[in-house]
């Protein structure tokens, strides 16, 4: 059997607090130190489908919305961002994908609040709504 990472730093988090000396600056050290493997280890688990998803909801959202954006130059930077893809599934090759979509997010939102169109204001903010959901953290040590 080969154990998986996220296994691994959740049976850690869990020996951390039993090994720790017994006083109060140990025993909070070691609490802190089992929370961090904790959420290491549900990140590790979900990380790739997480940034995934956020991207594709995202070009998603620039496709929808492209085609009512008066804005010449906003709605071509929509329109080409909205048919990249991820060369990658390495974390740090979705973060930085994710990073440019999500500035690209910010110059959306502020465009459609500006011009007033409620309705891709609510579409906007339904994909941050959804993105956050995503990285919600379960607070059980189990």
């Amino acid at each position: 059997m080969r154990p998986e990472v996220s296994e691994l730093l959740r049976t850690t988090a869990m020996q951390v607090p039993g090994i720790a000396a017994p006083t109060a600056y140990a025993l909070g050290s070691a609490g802190l130190i089992a929370g961090l493997l904790m959420i290491a280890s549900q990140e590790y688990d979900r990380a790739a489908e997480t940034r995934m998803n956020d991207n594709a909801d995202m070009r998603a959202l620039f496709a929808e919305l492209a085609p009512a954006i008066a804005d010449a130059t906003l709605r071509a930077k929509l329109e080409t961002a909205a048919k990249t893809t991820d060369p990658s599934i390495r974390i740090s090759v979705l973060n930085a994908a994710n990073a440019d979509l999500r500035k690209l997010l910010i110059v959306l939102q502020t465009y459609v609040e500006e011009v007033g169109d409620t309705a891709a204001q609510k579409r906007v903010w339904g994909v941050l709504n959804t993105s956050a959901n995503r990285r919600m953290l379960a607070t059980a040590m189990a």
